[in-house]
């Protein structure tokens, strides 16, 4: 079930990518590595060193805490924190 075929996935990230909320880093970073993983095409991604040794430090770190998920697995889960944070995914 890639990303493509899963309404509620794409729903979930136009809510996240939309909301005015204000999120705490570790938040943040849960969101962009759930995100990543489901819909990272060619293995693991690694994001770039030209956004700052630290930020890019805690992004890998946020990756490899998802990187045993399934992308299905991945999509499920950001679809629950956007409901826990955000509010209900409806397709």
């Amino acid at each position: 079930m890639a990303e493509e075929n899963n309404p509620k996935f794409l729903k979930a990230y136009e809510m996240a990518s939309n909301t005015s909320k204000q999120f705490p880093p570790d938040v943040l970073l849960h969101f962009y590595a759930l995100y990543k993983r489901a819909t990272e095409k060619n293995g693991f991604f690694i994001p770039n060193g030209h956004q700052g040794d630290l930020r890019a430090a805690f992004k890998v770190n946020a990756l490899i805490q998802v990187k045993d998920l399934s992308k299905p697995e991945a999509e499920k889960r950001y679809i629950e924190l956007v409901e826990e944070h955000i509010g209900e995914v409806i397709e």
